[in-house]
């Protein structure tokens, strides 16, 4: 399965839709919880040539946002998968944030070809493009928003590597989904599991 492919459109079980999977508070009526549910269609098999089934529980509440994935092996072959969340985050100036957790790890640099190398700075900053897998990550990352005055917590289970991306102000322009400042506010915590993938 190609690195960057991943379900865009989330489909709900056949002959359902997501209306019939409303939120659903609990019982202290402070926190919402959803599932999602892709199935690969005839359509997708070019993309995701196995058949499973991806279930996301999303479940929001005061200062926490919290996504559970589940995959299903529903073809009659084995199933190897690489897999990640794709946080993307709204910063105050990507010049103003920091992130801590990742220092000392070895990380495959892709803008060098996956070439691996060893985090030497206390905390992450960005000056310029980055696109990094940090593997065996620990599970508790701290994004630092100095503009802001605040910090994001990540906490993962399972997903063992991380992935930091920020395309800077030459390769934005490329893309057709950036504005030409949009590199400035935003970046991606990827939690993954990049290099080891998963077997079912």
């Amino acid at each position: 399965m190609p690195f960057d492919a991943f379900p865009r459109v989330l489909l709900s079980e056949p002959g359902g839709s997501l209306a019939q999977y409303p939120l659903d508070p609990s019982s202290s009526g402070s926190q919402s919880s959803v599932d999602l549910i892709f199935q690969p269609i005839r359509k997708d098999f070019k993309t995701f040539p196995s058949s499973f089934e991806l279930r996301l529980h999303v479940s929001l509440g005061p200062g926490r946002l919290t996504l559970i994935p589940s995959v299903k092996n529903t073809d009659n072959n084995s199933l190897s998968f690489i897999f990640g969340l794709r946080n993307y985050l709204s910063v105050s100036d990507i010049s103003e944030v920091r992130v801590e957790g990742l220092e000392t790890l070895d990380y495959m640099d892709c803008l060098l070809q996956r070439e691996r190398f060893t985090e030497q700075a206390d905390a992450n900053t960005f000056d310029g493009e980055v696109h990094h897998v940090y593997l065996s990550t620990p599970p508790k990352i701290a994004i630092i928003d100095h503009g802001k005055k605040g910090t994001f917590v990540l906490h993962k289970e399972s997903l063992q590597d991380t992935v930091l991306w920020n395309p800077s102000d030459k390769v934005s322009k490329a893309l057709p989904d950036f504005g030409m400042e949009d590199y400035k506010i935003m970046m991606l915590v990827d939690s993954t599991n990049f290099e080891k993938p998963m077997m079912f």
